[in-house]
């Protein structure tokens, strides 16, 4: 029994067996992608509305009363909550903090994650069809290998198209992100001081 034939095989059953879960990841990843689109577009629509605050609007910034976003409209609901309850401190408010910046920060996984797979499991979806391609060349089937490249590439650029709008959406998003934490984090402090008083 040829050891090296089984290996390559085996091999080949795996990486065969690979080709369709990398198109429903794929088409999943795209179909995410399109309604991620819509929602980017929509909050877009949202923080135009909001203009560059200058020095005179801070006040009514630390009060919440103006230029938040959809997101830090709900933390801050969520910090009235809690101030609201007795037994409040500063710790409470810190821990409702950080639970606040992960899940923002997590908000972005999915694109980061996209922006990197994307065009891997193109990748993936390109090579195999390839494979079985070249495999039909040798035996003279033209239309086998025309076909699987049709699939090759075609998956190469779904692939390097989710990887693209994946990554422009998470740069864009992650500039929102930043600059609604450093607003958020005074409005939380400003509102925490004026019900549980100075940090000590």
């Amino acid at each position: 029994m040829d050891f090296g034939a089984l290996l390559q095989s085996i091999l080949y059953l795996i990486s065969s067996s690979l080709f369709y879960p990398a198109l429903a990841i794929l088409l999943g990843a795209l179909i995410y992608l399109i309604i991620n689109i819509g929602s980017f577009l929509a909050e877009w629509a949202e923080r135009a509305r909001l203009k560059v605050p200058d020095q005179a609007d801070w006040p009514a910034i630390l009060q919440g009363r103006k230029h938040l976003s959809h997101f830090m409209g709900e933390a801050l609901e969520r910090l009235q909550v809690l101030l609201e309850q007795p037994g409040a401190t500063w710790a409470d408010v810190e821990n409702l903090w950080q639970s606040t910046r992960r899940r923002f920060q997590k908000r972005l996984d999915p694109l980061r994650i996209m922006a990197r797979m994307g065009p891997a499991v193109g990748l993936i979806g390109t090579l195999i069809p390839m494979s079985t391609g070249l495999a039909s060349l040798s035996q003279g089937d033209m239309s086998r290998l025309s076909s699987d490249l049709v699939v090759a590439f075609t998956t190469t650029i779904v692939g390097l198209a989710v990887g693209v709008a994946a990554f422009v959406l998470y740069t864009i998003r992650a500039r929102w992100l930043e600059s609604d934490l450093e607003v958020l984090e005074l409005v939380m402090e400003s509102r925490a001081a004026q019900k549980l008083g100075p940090e000590s």
